[in-house]
């Protein structure tokens, strides 16, 4: 007689109800901005209980359950699980169109085929600053420093905001940014950017992998032009090894290390 030494209930599928693990929480956000509802996600750090401490804040481009939600909060938690990185609050913004929502117009006819309904990022960008952000400060207790991190279309936008609008947050961390759009205007254009805009306290970490020499030379010319700006503390980061669709993990990785170590006292 063979006697199985699996129990009876697992023999028959059966599985215990267990427990859920949750790593955030989620909500919406009527935007005046915008004109629409936006969905917002929250990850707290493992010491937000303590009542004492505040919290530096990284807003996720891209945000969603189903985006990199998940991807970057597990980041953000394992570098700070040493206590070399500060821990971080993520708030990530999930997409609804974000050809439309990342992009500043174009005058490439090809960008307007392939992103009909491109040109929304000034109106993006204002929802972030005005609405978003006063939106954290008034729930959460932060310490007053603020990133944006994004990825290919999100990374451009990142950049963008960082040349252009560089006073809407502390730090941008630009994965793969997507700087063939409008005909590179953006690289093109950053060291007029860089000339007139104020990057005193600001930081920028931007990467690039194996992606032909259109991309390479769009970040390169605006490493050039942003080397020597007064104040302004910029991260370049080539990864050659690695491709558009692998380079985001390691990048945002690298920069969340750098970026918010813990400064020796």
């Amino acid at each position: 007689m063979l006697l199985s030494l699996a129990p009876a209930r697992a023999q028959e599928g059966w599985l215990e109800q267990g427990r859920p693990i949750v790593i955030g929480r989620s909500y919406t956000l009527q935007s005046k901005v915008l004109g629409d509802t936006r969905r917002l996600n929250v990850y707290l750090p493992p010491h937000y209980g303590d009542a004492s401490r505040k919290f530096p804040v990284l807003v996720l481009l891209d945000g969603g359950e189903q985006e990199d939600f998940h991807h970057i909060t597990g980041l953000a938690q394992v570098t700070a699980f040493n206590g070399a990185v500060d821990e971080l609050i993520v708030v990530g913004i999930e997409g609804v169109d974000r050809r439309h929502d990342l992009t500043s117009p174009s005058s490439d006819p090809e960008d307007v085929k392939v992103a009909p309904t491109s040109g929304g990022a000034a109106a993006y960008r204002k929802f972030l600053v005005d609405e978003v952000k006063p939106w954290i400060a008034s729930h959460y207790r932060v310490s007053g420093r603020t990133g944006l991190i994004g990825e290919s279309l999100a990374g451009l936008f990142a950049v963008e905001t960082a040349l252009r609008a560089p006073q809407s947050f502390d730090d941008y961390v630009a994965a793969s940014p997507s700087l063939w759009w409008d005909k590179e205007a953006l690289s093109r254009e950053a060291a007029a950017d860089f000339a007139k805009g104020n990057f005193k306290g600001r930081r920028l970490w931007i990467s690039v992998g194996n992606e032909g020499s259109t991309m390479q030379e769009a970040i390169e010319r605006i490493v050039a032009a942003g080397r020597s700006v007064e104040g302004f503390e910029l991260h370049y980061d080539p990864r050659p090894a690695e491709r558009h669709d692998t380079i985001y993990e390691p990048t945002a990785i690298a920069a969340l290390r750098t970026l918010y170590a813990v400064k020796a006292p």
